[in-house]
């Protein structure tokens, strides 16, 4: 039984009965179905047609990986109850390969079972495959070792290499989808090739050669779809009617739904042209820095109802918007500045009608209920009940470790690479998270300046005398990927050898959408001291799993994620550890370090969702239990708490682990609270 759900009560066949929505009595039937197979579904006179019936699709988009597995089933149900008929979907790349030809379809990951769990409850669904996805994902779905390779790829086209490795994605993927086809009796009635690409590019070669390979493992019968802003400069570059492929446009709440279905129409063939928005905006995405993103429950619910009230279909975007577990959120720049950066929160919230933690207690979700209700076939479910939420209280925290105390810990001396100049994170086999530059530079009278031209995304720089003891370097400043104008000063340190200089760089996410795509991470130039060129850096990898046992349990089994995500302590340091704790009232308050803390959950009764509240810390990662939740940055807000999905927790003891950049909270305590946060840091925050 999930906490605070009314769902498992409800019989499946009362579900299954409120499956599906169509169009009004009074609309022409639709072609008798064809081929000897009962089950079909395709586009006929403008409209969609599903077993010989006229059908409306009012669908949401609900990704799975942004939802613990345990929870998919109550967010569909929530959405069963909100009036949907249809599940829409991204497919990212990255956490299906996260290491070229190492495949994982298991636990978060496990799309096959999503796909069948929303068939049980009667949703079909629309399957956007990719291979670019966009959703404020980093790079876009791709998999950051598409990065690695030499010489470049040339990403969302007909570079060969780029389509050979996309050949071989779809070719493990799209087998797996052909049984859940909705012909072969499962849920898909249609795929989507690529996504948005009339707003980057306007090679159809790439765009046919996706047709082409979907149709050769899924069939001609298939409905392949593209989606693209309802306006003539995308759709001319992104529609390819000419493979058979249906155009659906997108466009938010304020825009006229049916100047952008005539627009549509112009890039479908005659009569094949059913009114669609595969992305209707409900809210919008938030970056650290602005203000949350919201928009007015009444005005949504208007301009979807003049959608549906036109025979017209739309797919809520988002449904439920969930959580970017993990470090996969991605980023935006501007069109024409990739400095520009804007890195996205943790929380993909969204402002839907269900929100991050499954909420439906709010105008937003009533509304669309009250107009979806109108178009339904048969009478909605009762409304769902409240989310049970739990405030655990205050957790002391004790500091660990700072990096540099056990560098040894957090970076395999294995996986150092020595270059005359900084490599990329991903040339480094650092896919994500964050890796150490170290180099040295001769010593001078009085202050030093040291500039980075290009650093993505954010760089915090140190500096030791290269003899002696290095645990403890001074902090010099950060350098910003959207602030970086002046040279940092470095102060003159009085040491009897050479300088070493430290510069820590943090992948913040990649860049998902625009073309700026293509975006590694790290020092992505030279390094200057007083205008002179460093030279023989060692590049240290921070990877979390070397530093192991810090928590019992196996929770990255079952939401799998880059091996650079977990964090363990590893059995034999305990003693070391304990040597160090003398140190840390000399160390520096802006090293970044090592806090844990436990907390205890009397009764399985008692585990319920919960919320990490993280004001008075500065900018980190945050584990529990060994599941990375997230970033955390109050510093700059808008978010102040991490959510946690009541699965994570476990009775009796939890563990809390947290890698804060700068400076912790100065009594290392964090605060469980019921409910998500946005306002501990309201008066710093700006609109971008």
């Amino acid at each position: 039984m999930i906490p605070g759900s009314i769902f498992n009560a409800i019989p499946l066949s009362l579900l299954v009965s409120f499956t599906f929505l169509s169009y009004s009595s009074g609309s022409p039937p639709c072609s008798p179905t064809h081929q000897g197979n009962a089950r079909q579904f395709w586009i006929e006179n403008d409209r969609f047609c599903k077993d010989g019936v006229p059908f409306q699709i009012i669908g949401g988009d609900m990704h799975y990986f942004r939802i613990v597995p345990e929870y998919w089933k109550d967010r569909l149900l929530r959405a069963k109850a909100l009036g949907l008929n249809t599940i829409q979907t991204y497919v990212p790349w990255n956490i299906h390969e996260p290491q070229p030809e190492k495949y994982s379809f298991n636990g978060i990951a496990d799309l096959e079972a999503y796909i069948q769990l929303a068939h049980e409850l009667g949703f079909l669904i629309m399957l956007r495959a990719g291979p670019y996805i966009c959703g404020e994902w980093d790079l876009g779905g791709f998999p950051a070792w598409l990065l690695s390779i030499e010489p470049a790829l040339e990403l969302r086209s007909s570079d060969s290499t780029y389509l050979s490795l996309v050949e071989r994605w779809w070719g493990v993927l799209l087998p797996k989808i052909r049984p859940l086809l909705y012909q072969n009796g499962g849920p898909i009635i249609m795929i989507q090739v690529e996504n948005e690409y009339g707003s980057f590019g306007s090679d159809k070669n790439y765009l046919q050669y996706l047709a082409k390979l979907a149709r050769r493992h899924l069939g001609d019968e298939l409905v392949l779809y593209t989606t693209d802003g309802a306006g003539d400069a995308t759709l001319t570059n992104g529609a390819i009617p000419e493979e058979g492929v249906y155009a659906a446009v997108d466009f938010d709440t304020w825009s006229n739904s049916s100047s952008a279905f005539e627009i549509q129409k112009k890039y479908n063939f005659p009569r094949k042209s059913p009114p669609l928005s595969s992305e209707f905006y409900t809210g919008w995405l938030t970056h650290w820095g602005e203000k949350l993103a919201t928009t007015n429950a009444s005005s949504t619910a208007a301009a979807l109802e003049n959608i549906l009230s036109k025979d017209g279909s739309a797919v809520l975007y988002m449904a439920h918007g969930g959580t970017n577990f993990g470090l996969f959120s991605g980023a935006n720049t501007d069109s024409n500045d990739e400095s520009a950066y804007n890195p996205d929160l943790t929380s993909y919230d969204y402002d839907a009608p269900i929100k991050e933690y499954g909420d439906v207690n709010n105008p937003k979700y009533k509304e669309l209920r009250r107009v979806i209700r109108k178009y339904a076939a048969a009478p909605l479910p009762s409304f769902p009940s409240s989310i049970a939420t739990e405030a655990y209280g205050i957790v002391k925290l004790n500091k660990m470790f700072s990096l540099f105390e056990a560098l040894y810990l957090f970076s395999n001396p294995t996986k150092t690479v020595e270059s005359e100049n900084p490599i990329p994170m991903e040339s480094a086999g650092q896919m994500y998270g964050f890796m150490l530059y170290e180099s040295e530079y001769e010593q001078k009278k009085g202050n030093s300046t040291v500039s980075i031209s290009k650093i993505h995304d954010r760089a915090q720089v140190f500096v030791s005398c290269s003899e002696g003891d290095k645990s403890n370097p001074r902090f010099v400043g950060v350098i910003e990927r959207w602030n970086n104008k002046d040279p940092l000063s470095v102060p003159y340190l009085g040491c009897p050898s050479n300088i070493t200089l430290f510069i820590l760089v943090e992948n913040m996410g990649r860049v998902n959408y625009g073309k700026y795509i293509y975006d590694r991470k790290g020092i992505l130039s030279t390094v200057q001291v007083d205008n002179l060129t460093l030279g023989r850096w060692k590049m240290h990898p921070i990877q979390f799993d070397y530093i192991s046992n810090l928590s019992k349990n196996g929770l990255m089994k079952k939401y799998p994620y880059p091996i650079e995500e977990k964090i363990s302590l590893r059995r034999g340091f305990k003693n070391h550890i304990g040597n160090m704790r003398y140190r840390h009232r000399e160390q520096k308050s802006n090293t970044p370090a090592l806090y844990k803390g436990h907390f205890n959950i009397n009764s399985t009764s008692m585990l319920k969702d919960t919320f990490i509240s993280f004001c008075g810390w500065n900018k980190g990662i945050a584990f529990v239990n060994n599941f990375n939740i997230g970033r955390f940055w109050p510093k700059v807000g808008p978010q102040c708490t991490l959510y946690v999905p009541a699965p994570i927790l476990q009775q009796g003891e939890n563990t809390l682990v947290i890698f804060e950049l700068e400076s912790a909270k100065p009594d290392h305590t964090i605060n469980f609270v019921s409910a998500p946060d946005f306002s501990c840091n309201l008066n710093m925050l700006h609109e971008k």
